[in-house]
């Protein structure tokens, strides 16, 4: 099966790949069969990615969503989670409940690709659509609350002024409800206008449940490098719409 996208969109085998190449590892931080299978369906070069550091930091980061995201629906086990640029992303299956509503939002050609491995059911939407568009929105509210906004190697793509429009919208129109992104350097987390910083953390000082799953030499390789500015600018960021 070949893929046609665009250069951003592109980006969304990185992930795919870590998940699929840690499942075959048997490593304790992922356990993604789906990825593996769709890694094997798929006619690329995903050789290409052998040996970079953010395959690892790419299931890291999916796994403090995974653990922010059951978290919530411990408490809100019928409420609706958004997806915003869900990729390949497998975490519906990860974390199905049997009662939680999901809607995956990427852009048409990604959501093009999703549609060949993923289908809709009476609890999850497939949405094509750009997150810089007002629509989405409308989709979001028609489906039951509260609402848990994961936005994964997305907003940091963005210009500011767009970032800042679209959490805007979201947080005007679903007050009180979470929105999990990541960043680079402090300029939201400073600034966060509608929102309300709950969480922040880099790889090395994610949370604890999350950490247990790494493997010893590879946490104190983490903690090595914790100081690194590069290290500390990257960071996962969970924010709480402002109720106004």
């Amino acid at each position: 099966m070949t893929v046609d996208l665009g250069a951003v969109q592109e980006t969304l085998l990185i992930p795919l790949y870590g998940r699929a190449d840690l499942t075959r590892q048997g490593s304790a931080l992922i356990d993604d069969p789906k990825a593996a299978e769709m890694v094997e369906a798929i006619d690329y070069d995903f050789a290409r990615f052998d040996g970079t550091p953010s395959l690892f930091g790419c299931v890291l980061r999916t796994r403090i969503y995974d653990h922010w995201i059951s978290r919530w629906l411990r408490e809100h086990p019928a409420g609706t989670v958004v997806e915003i640029g869900a990729g390949l992303n497998t975490r519906f299956e990860r974390l199905d409940n049997g009662r939680v509503h999901w809607i995956d939002l990427d852009l048409p050609d990604a959501m093009e690709l999703r549609r060949r491995f993923f289908v809709e059911t009476d609890r999850r939407r497939l949405l094509a659509g750009s997150v810089l568009d007002g629509e989405w929105l409308d989709v979001v509210a028609s489906s039951p609350g509260p609402w848990f906004f994961a936005a994964a190697a997305v907003l940091i793509y963005l210009p500011e002024a767009d970032v800042r429009r679209t959490l805007g919208r979201v947080a005007r129109r679903f007050p009180g409800s979470p929105i999990a992104f990541d960043t680079w350097g402090s300029w939201m987390l400073e600034r966060g206008g509608d929102l309300r910083l709950v969480e922040s953390c880099t790889f090395p000082t994610a949370p604890s449940a999350v950490l247990d799953l790494v493997a010893d030499e590879i946490r104190e390789l983490m903690i090595a490098f914790a100081d690194d500015p590069r290290v500390q600018e990257y960071r996962q960021n969970l924010f709480e719409s402002v109720r106004r």
